[in-house]
């Protein structure tokens, strides 16, 4: 199936090209963005050889629902959506940092506990944590956001504010923000059936000097979801959790012998591995949206969404 993995785009009035992991970005003219989700997949800060069909439209398209739903609660860059892949924004200066926030012992945070590290991002963990299991209450642990967009790296509130990388003012903003996100997107999770076990905020300032969420949002590349159904009994058993997110994508990888080190090689990716890891997602955005995912038209991606990018961006003049 086809797969859009690169972008190499001309509009009208652009001014610079940004590509980050998984999302190729175009500033036009001074104040916007054009945000196109591609269909590649990164693990390990490693971008994966083989792009996943229609996993640039299902992340684009739970983002761009996600940010609707938490308007009220947290302003956003999101202007339009030209395209199933695309969306158009205000222009920011981005902050270095991730909001990472967790509500469960699970991914990065149970494997450095269960290495035997009891602080994580300078937040001090009580003994005898399970894995999967909650939190005693939600827990914001930052990652810093390199220029390349590959490497992010653990970072303590205390770093960030000591190196100046965001000012005290502005991080007790972030600090809100993330916390009532968290709150609302667990919400949203529940009522679909699913437990929102942790997930990470990108925060930028407007020219106006107001601070907005950007970029993807509770998404399954930048959350962790659990099945709400049979939660309690699998966490009992000590057993693995049925789980909606990236995670079986990482776990896969560690199976086969690959964490990003120096040396390891990315294992195969058959067809059918590929068509399994899109169904995956497919399953989640039904799960989050509640509706049947329409795939679109994808004989000529590149041709689709040049041309209803270009014609959106025209009638704005």
């Amino acid at each position: 199936m086809n797969s859009i993995t690169s972008t190499d785009f001309n509009f009208e009035n652009q001014k610079h090209v940004y590509k980050g992991k998984v999302r190729d970005v175009y500033t036009i003219g001074e104040d916007l963005l054009v945000m196109i989700a591609t269909d590649r997949l990164s693990a390990f800060d490693v971008i994966l050889p083989k792009g996943i069909p229609y996993k640039g439209q299902i992340l684009n398209q739970i983002a761009c629902e996600s940010l609707k739903q938490t308007s009220s609660i947290v302003p956003n860059w999101l202007v339009d959506t030209p395209d199933p892949n695309v969306s158009v924004g205000l222009r920011c200066t981005p902050f270095k940092v991730e909001m990472v926030i967790r509500g469960y012992l699970a991914g990065h945070a149970a494997r450095e506990y269960k290495a035997g590290k009891r602080t994580l991002c300078g937040v001090t963990l009580p003994e005898g944590l399970k894995e999967n299991a909650p939190l005693p209450s939600p827990i914001i642990t930052p990652t810093t956001k390199a220029d390349n967009g590959t490497h992010d790296e653990d970072i303590s509130r205390e770093d960030i504010l000591k190196k100046g990388i965001v000012t005290e003012e502005d991080y007790t903003i972030l600090e809100k923000y993330t916390y009532a996100l968290f709150k609302k997107g667990s919400e949203i999770a529940r009522e679909k059936g699913l437990i929102l076990v942790d997930t990470k905020y990108e925060f930028g300032k407007t020219k106006n000097g107001e601070i907005v969420l950007i970029d993807e949002v509770h998404t399954p590349d930048s959350s962790r979801y659990f099945y709400l159904e049979g939660y309690e009994e699998r966490l009992k058993k000590g057993e693995p959790q049925k789980q909606l997110s990236k995670e079986f994508v990482r776990q896969w990888l560690i199976e086969n012998g690959f964490q990003g080190r120096e040396g390891e090689q990315i294992p195969e990716m058959t067809d059918v591995h590929v068509s399994s890891i899109s169904e995956r997602y497919i399953e989640l955005y039904e799960h989050l949206i509640g509706k049947k995912f329409i795939k679109a038209d994808i004989s000529n991606i590149q041709e689709r969404i040049y041309n209803n990018v270009s014609e959106y961006l025209h009638s704005l003049l």
